[in-house]
């Protein structure tokens, strides 16, 4: 028989991985900005068109436009907090499903320890189990 159990995914910090990081929540950010243009545009449009409800169309609007900008203070916070990990100190990346195998006599509580897969580089340093 087998189960599905959780994985933790840890990246351990490097120049590199620090760097790709950075310049992922970059290019969130950046996309996050084009975002809140292409809304600005969108509600100019429909305003120009609507001869009633403009307000509730430019709350709509605005409440896409801060729930973005909520988001880039969020991805700000992230690259200070990112700024500010030492190299080799290990970060959670993702969590994923495995699947193990149980067997009849198997201990239970090995079977549930919490499993994690520590990356470095995009290679696989150590497995904890």
């Amino acid at each position: 028989m087998q189960i599905i159990q959780k994985v933790i995914v840890k990246q351990m910090i490097t120049e590199n991985s620090k760097y790709t990081l950075r310049k992922k929540f970059e290019h969130e950010k950046k996309q996050l900005e084009l975002e809140c243009q292409q809304l600005l545009f969108e509600q100019r449009k429909l305003m120009n068109k609507l001869t009633q409800s403009k307000t509730e169309v430019e709350e709509r609007f605005e409440a896409e436009i801060n729930f973005r900008k909520d988001k880039m203070l969020m991805i700000d916070f992230k690259i200070e907090q990112l700024e500010a990990l030492e190299i080799g100190s290990e970060i959670i990346e993702r969590e994923m499903e495995a699947i193990v195998p149980v067997e009849v006599g198997a201990d239970w509580e090995t079977l549930m320890k919490e499993r994690i897969i520590v990356v470095k580089d995009n290679i696989i340093v150590r497995i904890d189990e």
